[in-house]
């Protein structure tokens, strides 16, 4: 699924409060310290107004700094850069017509600034030892890295198994297009496998950001697993998108697919219909031909402007693989040189493929 803007911004957040910062090493001396705070992580005239008593100190940030102002009551405002206290012990007066479903005064009071002002505010809970992040009215808790570990870990395990599943249909609808014998449902199959790794690796990537330091080891897993992978959705989209539906670009088949729920995605139909096929019960076993984008970007060495050029000058992968060298060379940006190692690509292609399906 793709990221919104709106995690996009969460995400820039949590990554700005992740171990190893000194903002979450402040947060977690004030955890220790068994004491509450409310801390506004950003400063301007709308948040001035909000804002009455305290002190108005403008110091650079520290850990400790910020435990020992959170020691006195009210709250405690950053720069919006996070690099400042510009005010400690202030009272915040937020609108209180601005709905809020928490009870605590504290937690009210953040999830209020948070939607006023726009800025990012964090409650830290005295009784329940936990740190809240509220961002507009969204609410996020803190975790510490051992428990998000554990969850990153189970699911860079899920990752692994779709991961496999995903080689499996990719390398089938490889070997089907070799013999033209694909049917949408095998076409989906593979968009579907796509969708659902990425949607997988988006959350890992969610705690990846919130773990900061913590998730390197786990960022280079993620790489590992995706790489390429953002580009089959695309190519595979350029290849299976009806012709009948020429208005329709990649992206917004792309960005249906996105939209689908987990549910939607589970539905093989629903799936071809994000793509732009009918919503017919016959639709899944009707016979396709691929343009060729996926196969030929295989190719070693082929840039992209020149594969869409192959692509456009024969119509169809079965064209492509049936075309002979000089054929090739007609195809602008195509010497002789490039439509030889394009001919033998493409039959290696060929053989692993057909040979892969059939042992």
């Amino acid at each position: 699924m793709a990221v919104s803007d709106r995690d996009e911004v969460l995400r820039s957040v949590l990554a700005s409060l992740a171990p190893g910062t000194d903002i979450r090493d402040g947060l977690e001396r004030i955890l220790r310290g068994n004491t509450g705070a409310l801390i506004v992580l950003g400063s301007d005239k709308t948040v001035d107004s909000l804002c009455t008593g305290g002190f108005p100190i403008d110091i650079e940030f520290a850990a400790t700094g910020l435990r020992e102002l959170a020691k006195m009551d009210g709250a405690v405002v950053l720069s919006t850069d996070l690099s400042r206290i510009v005010r400690a012990a202030t009272h915040l007066m937020p609108d209180p017509g601005i709905p809020t479903e928490e009870s605590g005064t504290r937690h009210r009071t953040a999830q209020r600034v948070a939607q006023q002002t726009g800025y990012p505010v964090i409650s830290v809970s005295q009784s329940m030892k936990i740190i809240s992040l509220y961002l507009g009215a969204r609410r996020h808790v803190l975790e510490n890295s051992t428990s998000l570990l554990s969850r990153a870990n189970q699911a860079v395990a899920t990752l692994e198994r779709y991961k496999s599943r995903l080689d499996e249909v990719s390398q089938t609808l490889s070997a089907l297009e070799i013999e033209d014998l694909v049917t949408v449902r095998d076409a989906t199959a593979v968009s579907q496998r796509l969708e659902m790794v990425s949607r997988i690796a988006d959350e890992i990537s969610g705690y990846g950001a919130e773990l900061g330091t913590d998730g390197r080891l786990l960022s280079l897993q993620l790489e590992e697993l995706m790489a390429g992978v953002g580009s089959d959705r695309e190519l595979v989209a350029q290849d299976y998108l009806p012709a009948s539906r020429r208005n329709r670009t990649v992206e917004q088949a792309l960005d249906d697919l996105a939209q689908l729920s987990a549910a939607e995605l589970l539905d093989l139909s629903s799936v071809a219909k994000a793509l732009g096929y009918p919503a017919a019960p016959e639709t899944l076993d009707a016979t396709v031909s691929p343009r060729g984008y996926r196969l030929l970007s295989r190719v070693p060495r082929l840039p992209n402007m020149v594969l869409t050029r192959i692509v456009e000058h024969f119509g169809s992968l079965q064209k492509v693989l049936a075309a002979t060298v000089d054929e090739l060379q007609n195809v602008e940006g195509v010497g002789d040189a490039r439509a030889r190692s394009i001919r033998e690509a493409l039959s290696r292609l060929a053989d692993a493929s057909i040979i892969e399906r059939y042992t």
